[in-house]
């Protein structure tokens, strides 16, 4: 049965996402450059604020660093401008917890002190939707979140993710996927001032056949489907519950995320395409195992980067009648048999990144 991704879709909660997902800040850290080198391109603004939006911003950790530089950048050229800061996300995202990362009430260090006249807001508000409104928006960023489809379009019988279906079953993930993108980009074609930036860190699958956990070694999807169906076989789980469990993801091409952009209702809009590549992000806990040696704690540290996204696709699949108690012990029971796995034989085991990188502009 389809499912809308707003119902359950949530990063693990109270700051365990940024201090679990280190790749995705390095991404973000890797790339500000892109950024900064289109808002220097940028026409001057006939307003007195500047607004800027994270889509899919999580707990708003990983994207700490990148927002201080970008709106360092913003302040250094126009000193006496207004900072409008937006972070938006699904409606069961812990923004409690953001905010007091935002503010620096936690160990990890904002950006917000240093700048005076900055307004920070959140929005629980889809992508899929407008956030914010028309022709308001200076620069739109999203970095590892618009892979997320607004709805499963059916179950996934043999496997848990689009990257592995065949026939009609990807071909309604990836139609579902088009749907969506396109909608994404018109939502934003919609918010973005004439001049306005969007700059989008997607996953994807790379010219080589990558994709996020799937770069040559052991593929992370297929583990994730292997463990579970263990489960299967065990009698912890159902056959059911097994098809039930679906990412609701759409890993696009560099062809897919083009193609709106080269002609059509978001070209029509005038969003222009300025700059597209693919970059591979190695796996940080992946790089230290190599240094220290140590699969036990390899596989403690790395299993909870892959925890602090994924757990609520598990904890969906499961039969809503069983208790509550019960499906979050079958949960922690399946990271744990990832643990295991990992500790035994670690070769191969890495979460590396697949992004394609866009710079687009409103014309």
């Amino acid at each position: 049965m389809a499912a809308k991704t707003d119902d359950y879709m949530a990063m693990k909660r109270a700051g365990y996402y940024s201090r679990a997902t280190i790749g995705a800040r390095h991404v973000m850290d890797g790339a500000v450059g892109l950024i900064l080198d289109a808002l220097d391109r940028q026409p001057p603004r006939h307003n007195d604020i500047f607004t800027m939006t994270d889509m899919g911003c999580a707990d708003g950790g990983t994207s700490l660093g990148l927002v201080g530089d970008v709106l360092g950048r913003v302040r250094d050229h126009e000193p006496d401008i207004l900072l409008r800061m937006v972070y938006a996300d699904l409606p069961r995202t812990d923004f409690s917890t953001l905010f007091q990362i935002v503010h620096g009430m936690t160990e990890m260090e904002s950006y917000a002190g240093r700048f005076s006249d900055l307004h920070i807001h959140a929005s629980a508000t889809s992508f899929h939707k407008q956030i914010v409104p028309a022709g308001t928006l200076d620069l739109g960023f999203s970095a590892t979140a618009s892979h997320y489809i607004a709805d499963v379009p059916c179950d996934i019988p043999d496997h848990l993710h689009m990257v592995r279906a065949e026939g009609d079953v990807r071909a309604a993930f990836q139609a579902q996927g088009a749907r969506d993108w396109e909608n994404f980009l018109m939502m934003r074609a919609r918010e973005l001032r004439s001049g306005g930036v969007l700059a989008l860190f997607n996953f994807g699958i790379d010219e080589n056949g990558y994709w996020l956990g799937d770069t040559g070694g052991v593929s992370m999807h297929d583990t994730f489907a292997e463990l579970w169906a263990e489960m299967v076989k065990d009698g912890t789980i159902t056959q059911a519950e097994f098809e039930a469990t679906n990412f609701p993801q759409v890993y696009r091409t560099v062809e897919e995320f083009r193609a709106p952009l080269d002609g059509g209702p978001v070209a029509d809009a005038g969003l222009r395409l300025e700059h597209l590549e693919t970059r591979v992000v190695p796996c940080p806990f992946a790089a230290a195992f190599a240094d220290h040696g140590d699969a036990a704690r390899f596989a403690r540290d790395y299993v909870p980067t892959l925890r602090s996204w994924s757990e609520p696709v598990f904890l969906k699949g499961l039969d809503s009648t069983r208790p509550t108690e019960e499906r979050a012990a079958i949960v922690d029971a399946f990271y744990d048999r990832y643990v295991a796995r990992v500790a035994e034989h670690p070769d191969g085991h890495a979460m590396d990144y697949v992004h394609c990188y866009m710079i687009c502009r409103k014309a």
